[in-house]
């Protein structure tokens, strides 16, 4: 026994280093420091020697480098050579576009929350609230979107008119340049409120401040490009798009066939050194009224005019042309999802360009690739996030008011489980995609372009806001259905698959980007280790190397040590940042986390290169990263609103739920990992006694609805940015004015009900019937009449759908016909 419990001795005092990641001279300090305590205090027997032999043989390797390198490092550098893919240009810049941030901390197994903690609240400043308040409030209150989606196809001339003149093209350039220069998240803040009216105006404002010509010159136009276009399209003088995707190349940019060739040719009359170029592009958002057209194509350089006689394949550049330059051909509009913003098609053959016109000039010659991962890794996490926003804020605010509303049975809806089911996902999922919104959008104004994280923000609140419209169309059910001036789901709902689609389509953005790049950008050794493998000098990169795998190994056996412990221990060992209610959950993520980057480790180190062909794996773990990282944002966001009471039942139901579905991809992981034994293992560690978590219950999606079925401060909160418009004949002030109404006559309609339970008052007859019975027989008076009549009345209108004449429908005749009565949904 005296062999075993010194075995176990050296066994836990490596396991507590391993667990506290120390650097590897206190670590071997620790166990000298053990072997000796052994030495002295017992009588040496085999737990000491299998110890003391395993610590001379790693003590040798990490004291004789020369020894090590020899033996195992150059042996296991010239392994991955041969096993890895080569990495070609375009690869190495997608993995190195944008920065690793909060979801580097999140995979690496051992997140400081602190760190996150202290990250500062995204906020407006005056002058940004103040365009939020005022010209985005009278831009809103000017959108009619039946109007606009099912009439004209466009924004009136007044609303484009208004969009130029007050900014809000020019949202993101700098004051110098005549923009607004705002944050990103005003920019973010702007579009939610605009595409809580209308997302087609939302998209027109949207576009040029997101991935297009004005950020590409931001960041890498001349000087020259700068004082000429940023002032003009700051004014709504020019309109740009930007024309990436052709037929045969959409989610995979880096395959597009558009080119150009470097040649001589014609320009305002004299002969300068141009490009000549081909393209055909479509789905291009704003092109049939864009001015200028942004482009991508892959540029060639056969005669080495450029100056380097020996590279004649420049890769993917970008260019800036004038709408009416000779030979580009704006083509027709496209109609996506019955929407009415601007798209369709751009075409070019042969077209002549002098290399002014390269984004950045010469200079930036094949750097196109670079410069749109960049970009977009900056802008997927705003624009895209925001219409999810959007539809989210506005569901929360008119299915809850809805659903106090319309009855069914004398009940309203909302008290009905099935319904309350799904309310509760529409507020939970709203309550963290605000939270995502604002941390996401807050990262891009530290100046962190976070191109895993914006991955993450654009592929799962595109898909919360479908769940949330979802759940909003079955509870407003045949008053979702039915097109009209009085509908204000339907246009939303018909746009939820545009988000889905664009920017990298989300099956794509899930199974191939989240953590296929995030693997490599946020594991602290795996991108340096494949690039000392491909470096040109061997004996350079095995140094490099050398020290990359032994550290690689010691964060290995961390992560294992780590994961192990939070299992046996359930997370308790974890640090917490705060007391409270909310302490435990930063424990179960770190738990979580530390899962992640052990799982993660095993799976690169024996699937290699071809973890990112097993999509549905690197999927099931990418679904980990993103979980770990919404529900920081939930934590963040509780914190940053300063704790509030309310608060706590939408965090606890979004931790469960983000603990739940982490559970769920790790058991799919480890059942579906090629290596079963393998897989079986991995399982027993990070979860040694099953299941640990549930899914939110049944009462607390109860707690969680009823905040969106009374008038407060979380109601008005999560909704804020939100448009509802003030009138009772508005397509959502009725439903919003309907709402308080009713909450005005609850206590009379108290009276009421106990009436009936008494038989004063008769059950089978209506609402109204039995207002003039309760004042016929003084249970209420006149002024508590009123209030019921004023709530019956609108919720009446509330419930009604809009009708047509069938030559209307059919387009024979275009005006309205005079009202009918409509029908009851």
């Amino acid at each position: 026994m005296t062999g075993l419990w010194q075995l176990l001795l050296m066994m836990l005092v490596a396991g507590v280093c391993a667990y506290n990641r120390w650097p590897m001279k206190k670590v071997m300090l620790a166990n000298l420091a053990a072997l000796a305590l052994i030495v002295f205090s017992s009588n040496l027997a085999w737990g000491f020697y299998v110890s003391a032999i395993v610590y001379g043989f790693v003590a040798l390797f990490y004291l004789l480098p020369d020894l090590r390198m020899d033996w195992i490092s150059r042996k296991a550098y010239n392994f991955m050579q041969k096993v890895l893919p080569p990495m070609n240009e375009t690869e190495k810049v997608a993995l190195e576009a944008g920065d690793v941030w909060w979801d580097g901390d999140l995979f690496q197994g051992n997140p400081d929350w602190k760190k996150m903690l202290d990250i500062e609240k995204p906020t407006l400043t005056d002058e940004e609230q103040a365009f939020v308040d005022n010209e985005t409030e009278e831009l809103c209150e000017m959108l009619d979107d039946w109007d606009i989606v099912h009439k004209r196809k466009d924004l009136p001339p007044e609303v484009w008119q208004f969009i130029k003149d007050k900014g809000f093209l020019g949202m993101i350039i700098p004051k110098e340049y005549g923009g607004k220069g705002f944050s990103a998240l005003a920019h973010s803040t702007v579009v939610t409120k605009i595409a809580t009216r209308s997302g087609s105006a939302a998209v027109t404002v949207m576009v040029p401040n997101s991935l297009g010509p004005g950020e590409l010159l931001l960041h890498y136009g001349t000087q020259e490009q700068k004082d000429y276009y940023l002032p003009r399209l700051a004014e709504g003088k020019e309109i740009p798009c930007f024309a990436l995707t052709s037929p045969v190349a959409g989610s995979d940019a880096g395959a597009i066939p558009d080119k150009g060739v470097v040649c001589m040719g014609e320009h305002d009359g004299k002969e300068v050194l141009g490009i000549k170029l081909d393209w055909n592009k479509r789905y291009i958002t704003l092109a049939p009224v864009a001015t200028i057209v942004g482009l991508a194509f892959k540029l060639y350089d056969p005669d080495g005019l450029l100056g380097d006689s020996e590279k004649e394949d420049y890769g993917i550049t970008c260019a800036l042309i004038p709408h009416d330059h000779p030979g580009v051909e704006i083509g027709q509009r496209h109609l996506p999802m019955n929407q009415a913003f601007m798209n369709g098609t751009t075409k070019g053959k042969d077209v002549f360009i002098p290399l002014d016109m390269l984004i950045g000039g010469k200079e930036y010659a094949g750097q196109g690739w670079r410069m749109l991962m960049e970009s977009l890794a900056a802008g997927r996490s705003i624009s895209l996030p925001a219409m999810g926003t959007a539809v989210s804020k506005l569901s929360y605010r008119l299915t809850g008011a809805y659903a106090l509303v319309r009855e069914q049975f004398k009940t309203p809806i909302a008290r009905f489980e099935g319904i309350e089911e799904a309310m509760a996902r529409i507020a939970g999922m709203t309550y963290r995609i605000e939270a995502m919104r604002t941390m996401t959008a807050g990262a891009v104004d530290l100046g962190v372009k976070p191109s895993v994280v914006s991955a993450i923000a654009k592929y799962h609140m595109t898909e919360m806001g479908r769940q949330v419209m979802n759940d909003s169309m079955d509870i407003h059910a045949g008053r979702a259905i039915i097109m009209g001036e009085r509908n204000y789901l339907a246009n939303g709902y018909m746009s939820q698959p545009i988000g889905i689609t664009v920017e990298g389509a989300n099956i794509l953005t899930r199974n191939l980007m989240i953590f296929g790049q995030g693997a490599v950008r946020c594991h602290p050794y795996v991108f340096r280790e494949m690039l000392a493998a491909q470096m040109e000098d061997k004996e350079e990169g095995v140094k490099r190397f050398d020290s990359l795998l032994f550290r690689h190994i010691g964060y290995g056996v961390s992560n294992f040590a780590r994961t192990l412990g939070l299992g046996l221990s359930c997370g308790l060992f974890a640090k917490k940042p705060v007391a409270g209610q909310t302490g435990k959950y930063y424990q179960q993520l770190t738990r979580m986390s530390s899962a992640l980057a052990l799982t993660s480790d095993v799976a690169m180190g024996m699937l290699g290169g071809d973890l990112k062909r097993k999509e549905r794996l690197s999927a099931r773990l990418a679904d980990v990263l993103s979980e770990l990282y919404m529900a920081s944002t939930v934590l963040k966001y509780y914190e940053d609103n300063e704790r509030p009471i309310a608060d706590l039942p939408y965090v606890q139901w979004n931790i469960e739920q983000s603990l739940e579905k982490m559970q769920q991809a790790f058991y799919e992981f480890y059942e579906n990992f090629p290596n079963k034994w393998v897989g079986k293992f991995l399982r027993l560690v990070a979860f040694p006694y099953g299941k640990s978590y549930s899914k939110p219950s049944d009462r607390l999606d109860r707690q969680v609805v009823k905040p969106m079925l009374t008038n407060n401060e979380l109601r008005d909160r999560l909704t804020n940015y939100s448009f509802v418009g003030k009138e009772a004949d508005d397509v959502t002030g009725r439903v919003e004015q309907a709402f308080f109404k009713v909450l005005a006559a609850d206590e009379v309609r108290r009276k009421l009900r106990k009436a009936m339970k008494a038989k004063e008052l008769d059950k089978n007859a209506t609402n109204m019937e039995r207002i003039e019975q309760a004042i016929e027989k003084g249970i209420i008076n006149e002024e508590e009449r009123q209030i019921l009549v004023d709530a019956e009345e609108a919720r009446m209108d509330v419930i009604q759908v809009d009708d047509y004449s069938h030559e209307q429908i059919s387009g024979v005749v275009d005006e309205k016909p005079k009202k009918k009565k409509s029908k009851a949904a």
